[in-house]
């Protein structure tokens, strides 16, 4: 594996910084309230060594089938400073298991049976698995989730909460969110304002949580999700490189 560094990888992560640092003063935030993913879908594991080298400690993936083909080539790559790897695309039932194996925060449980399953195979493998609660807070058909973009839907997720609570292996962390694409970055903002109301609702409702984490916010619209509360931002083409071309669907978009 070749241990080159690449310059613009060095030079993205330099801006995308920046950009956090500023976002985060705006609003009278501290730049370590937010933990930064680089979407590694699709790089090679000279990208991915190459944004190591420079600082990068969390990477995200959103296909198990890729992640199973490059964690255990890089895990002990990474052993004198472990990376976090974060699961941040869709997960099937029928790939529970290498999921709970392999990662060690799921961003997308977007259903109680779902949780259930992971659960159950974090279990098996005496560990205790971090998760994040996947929500549609905007109505789009092509997002998965739970649904809560209005009152009645909210209030039905809400009833799951206390049964989600009760998986003795899994760690709810927060809750995470997609926004529709946009050119204005700023019509993801109250996407962004309605996970983290929600957020706030479920702190007076289920107190057996803290819900400290916010996942929200990538390479077009990061800035405005930090405003909004984000506390994890999904970075994947600002840090990498290349563009996509009018993203369509919901896999394509996880690699913005």
């Amino acid at each position: 594996m070749s241990m080159v560094q690449s310059p613009d990888i060095v030079a993205n992560l330099h801006h995308v910084e920046e950009r956090i640092a500023a976002a985060c003063a705006r609003v009278g935030r501290e730049r370590r309230e937010v933990t930064l993913v680089a979407v590694s879908k699709t790089r090679s594991l000279e990208e991915m060594v190459a944004a190591y080298r420079v600082g990068v400690r969390h990477l995200g993936e959103n296909r198990i089938e890729e992640a199973e083909t490059k964690i255990p080539v890089l895990r002990p790559v990474f052993a004198g400073d472990p990376v976090t790897w974060h699961m941040i695309g869709h997960v099937q039932s029928r790939k529970a298991r290498p999921v709970a194996e392999l990662c060690d925060m799921v961003h997308s449980v977007d259903s109680l049976p779902l949780a259930m399953r992971l659960d159950r195979y974090a279990g098996e493998m005496g560990k205790r698995l971090p998760i994040l609660l996947e929500i549609n807070v905007s109505g789009e058909e092509s997002k998965y989730g739970f649904p809560a973009w209005d009152q009645d839907r909210c209030a039905s997720f809400r009833a799951q909460v206390g049964a989600l609570a009760k998986l003795a292996h899994l760690e709810v962390r927060g809750l995470m969110t997609m926004a529709p694409v946009a050119a204005d970055p700023e019509l993801a903002r109250h996407v962004f304002r309605r996970l983290r109301e929600l957020r706030d609702v479920l702190r007076q409702h289920a107190p057996f949580a803290t819900w400290p984490e916010l996942s929200m916010g990538m390479t077009d619209d990061y800035e405005v999700a930090i405003e909004e509360g984000a506390t994890i931002v999904r970075v994947g083409r600002a840090i990498f490189g290349g563009t996509l071309s009018g993203p369509s669907t919901y896999q394509e978009q996880l690699n913005r």
